[in-house]
């Protein structure tokens, strides 16, 4: 029976920090296929997060099939906007949030991986953030803009800098991107659009020059809709949901599940040749050019 296997492979997973976004579905569909889970968690949210595992508040979530409970060897505190410690301004350092946390930088993470664990196979990218999303582009203030490239596109590009050098040849890495990058999508605004689109474009050339140098592969999901803690600063994200139910070629909801078993396969040697793609997991509402629950079509 062909079957994903990652028994032995280890995992690190940017961008968990509860149970309800697509990092902690993938982080969960890596753990049932056998992987080691390492993951990095926004730092003003590692407090919280650490007490919710420690307290049993993500249980449930956390039952793997065979009824055991996903294990996470370890958290490491991530701020992906900054590369290295003096890249840190002194009000961020001195913030309350930041205050007690080490080690939260990029590079500061990638040493202490390889420090802790040598090596690892596996690297996704689920973190993205846009400070002004809710604006539109032509309202968009240059700082908003280029954070949000700055968090969204650029993070992958330093972290798997920093990464590719301690992972294991053969091994895989995967961001999460959306529609948006090609698409107009009214309301995803920010500079979010720009930044997805960028993330797609570096996704095809770190393919390239990651697989020449490591001989690793660098593929994105296009995920659809899912009204995780993240996805609800857009602001309308309910919405978005619905008009894909009403319109994708296949008319359900999307499950986080779904891109967690994608992200498992890409993981894999089962996806040995997939390099430099995005992949829509999305019910197809990529593929669509007009909305079938249009007024002009119910006249």
């Amino acid at each position: 029976m062909l079957k994903i296997d990652l028994k032995g492979k280890k995992a690190f997973i940017a961008g968990v920090g509860d149970d309800q976004g697509y990092g902690w579905a993938i982080a969960k569909a890596l753990a049932e296929a056998g992987a080691t889970i390492l993951v990095g968690t926004w730092t003003p949210m590692m407090k919280i997060f650490t007490m919710g595992l420690e307290s049993g508040k993500f249980d449930e979530s956390r039952k793997l099939s065979d009824g055991s409970l996903m294990q996470i060897a370890k958290i490491y505190p991530l701020d992906a906007a900054f590369d290295k410690p003096e890249d840190v301004p002194a009000d961020i350092r001195e913030n309350k949030r930041y205050k007690d946390a080490e080690g939260y930088t990029i590079a500061e993470v990638a040493s202490a991986i390889a420090k802790d664990y040598q090596n690892i196979d596996i690297f996704i990218h689920s973190l993205a953030n846009g400070p002004e999303v809710q604006k539109p582009l032509l309202e968009t203030s240059r700082n908003g803009y280029l954070a949000a490239i700055s968090a969204s596109a650029y993070s992958f590009v330093s972290l798997l800098a920093h990464l590719g050098p301690i992972m294991n040849k053969g091994g895989s890495a995967l961001s999460l991107t959306y529609m948006a990058s090609e698409k107009i999508i009214p309301g995803y605004g920010g500079g979010m659009s720009s930044a997805k689109a960028a993330l797609e474009s570096d996704t095809r050339v770190l393919a390239w020059e990651a697989g020449r140098k490591w001989g690793i592969r660098v593929n994105a999901i296009s995920a659809g809709g899912l009204k995780s803690r993240a996805a609800k600063a857009i602001g309308f994200i309910e919405r978005m949901i619905d008009y894909s139910t009403a319109n994708a070629p296949l008319s359900k909801g999307l499950e986080a599940e779904e891109i967690g078993s994608v992200a498992a396969f890409l993981s894999s040697g089962l996806a040995s040749a997939i390099t430099a793609t995005t992949i829509y997991v999305d019910n197809g509402i990529h593929s669509m050019g007009i909305a079938m629950d249009s007024p002009a079509f119910n006249t």
